[in-house]
């Protein structure tokens, strides 16, 4: 690995070190919520710029750097972009069924808000 190849390999904790405290804090926020629910309906890994987010680039990044902290999401340099993916299998492992019962839990609540109010 060449020493411009070391700098743009991001740091990513292992399955063992991936804490639900910080899963869960990375996916209570609205924004990295449909990063993660757009990853999830993904077979391919998607690029940084892939995402339409109502929120300025730093901003965009730090919701990306909470996701690959926590856990969340691999990211991987290929040239000059950034692709990410869902760490599913990992984060199954670890702790089985959260994922998708949050992923099901914000398609339940997105189908309730987008019903007519009952008279």
């Amino acid at each position: 690995m060449t020493e411009r190849d070391a700098a743009r390999t991001l740091a990513h904790p292992e399955a063992g070190e991936i804490r639900l405290e910080d899963v869960l804090h990375a996916l209570s926020d609205p924004v990295r919520l449909s990063i993660v629910r757009d990853l999830a309906g993904s077979a391919a890994e998607l690029s940084c710029s892939h995402f339409d987010l109502p929120v300025t680039k730093s901003t965009t990044t730090h919701h990306f750097r909470v996701l690959r902290e926590s856990g969340v999401v691999r990211q991987t340099y290929r040239g000059t972009t950034k692709f990410n993916t869902l760490r599913r299998e990992e984060l199954q492992s670890v702790f089985p069924g959260l994922l998708d019962s949050v992923l099901a839990a914000a398609t339940a609540e997105e189908t309730r808000l987008a019903a007519p109010a009952a008279s």
